[in-house]
């Protein structure tokens, strides 16, 4: 009989994507389900993944809601020990955040093996809370900041998760899209939106559409479409717009420059695809992981990166026409992506996870 496997998830993309490839990976070998919160709903195929609702609320500051935040903790733990129960779970893989915290403090009551994933280069604090009683914590690095070194030995590290559609024979990654003839620029602000995205570059994509031949894809939400689109359409500069739930497989293998954030599941894409790009972490991220996460990848030549507290029209403006007028630099950084990656193969990931699985 196989296996029963619980992988928690919700709340933005970057939890929420991971989740879904770990269930990929896992499906054929064990019995696999779900678990994420309302938010994190709509970044699911509820079709393709067997997935059930434990909606966590976020935790407030406010200290009036605190008897009320206790009682649906309460609740909610409850409510995922007869669910854990019922399911004859027999393994629990969280992908962090707080939506995971009732279902890990009833797998330790369980006795239910508890796996972590950290893809980012600052250990989580709900990971931290619960890296004494999990089995392992997959993660891309062995130097996680906060990571408490008597535990390293419950690190296993594994290439970059990625949706198996990268891996597809028809992902061109990038060779022949040559940035002299022109530029395919995309834009990722992530799944939680960037109204920065949305205006403060704008003046840096008019110039660089008055020099080179420019398209752009521009990922973006509902509220912004069409105050995006009148921009573009007034300038006439070619592009596609999307949101977060779109296949950005497709956007990134056209792309030859990106504009992004930088969580751990889109610059893991982007450096698999050989997109150069420019990273302007977002300031307000939990224990700034953000801008560990670009540094990770700085350090060995994957990307270049822009402080948004220091940020201009004119310092972005200047940055991209330096990085399209000096290639050297550039294939430098496709080059040094392309080396990174070389392991990274949906096999080799797969036979780790199950590996590690099956041997706890």
């Amino acid at each position: 009989m196989k296996k029963k496997i619980l992988i928690s998830t919700g709340g933005s993309g970057g939890h929420v994507v991971p989740a879904t490839i770990f269930y990929d990976h896992l499906k054929d070998e064990f019995d696999v389900c779900m678990t994420s919160d309302q938010r994190g709903i709509q970044f699911l195929d509820k079709d393709k993944y067997n997935v059930e609702i434990i909606n966590v609320t976020k935790i407030s500051k406010n200290i009036f809601l605190l008897p009320f935040q206790i009682f649906s903790l309460l609740h909610l733990i409850f409510k995922s020990f007869f669910f854990l129960k019922r399911k004859n779970i027999e393994i629990l893989i969280s992908t962090g955040g707080y939506m995971s915290l009732p279902l890990c403090l009833v797998s330790k009551i369980l006795n239910i093996q508890l796996f972590l994933f950290e893809p980012n280069i600052v250990l989580g604090r709900s990971n931290k809370f619960f890296i004494n009683s999990c089995r392992k914590i997959f993660c891309y690095s062995d130097k996680i900041k906060n990571f408490p070194n008597k535990l390293n030995d419950k690190i296993y590290l594994i290439p970059s998760l990625l949706r198996k559609e990268f891996y597809s024979t028809k992902i061109s990654r990038n060779i022949d899209i040559d940035i002299d003839r022109e530029i395919n620029l995309l834009i990722i602000g992530g799944s939680q939106g960037a109204k920065l995205f949305n205006t403060a570059i704008r003046d840096s994509i008019i110039e660089l559409s008055k020099k080179f031949k420019l398209k752009v894809f521009h990922q973006t939400g509902f509220n912004n479409y069409n105050d995006l689109k009148n921009f573009y359409l007034k300038n006439k500069i070619e592009n596609d717009l999307f949101d977060f739930t779109e296949d950005i497989t497709n956007f990134m293998n056209k792309s030859n420059l990106s504009i992004t954030r930088a969580g751990a599941s889109t610059l893991a894409e982007l450096i698999f695809l050989n997109v150069p790009h420019i990273v302007i972490p977002l300031p307000s991220a939990k224990d700034n992981h953000q801008l560990e996460n670009a540094l990770f990848y700085h350090k060995i030549g994957c990307n270049w990166i822009l402080n948004q507290n220091e940020m201009s029209s004119t310092n972005l403006t200047d940055k991209l026409f330096n990085i399209i007028e000096n290639k050297e630099e550039y294939l430098d950084k496709k080059m040094n992506m392309k080396n990174f990656n070389y392991k990274n193969t949906w096999n080799n990931i797969n036979q780790k996870i199950i590996t590690t699985i099956n041997e706890n």
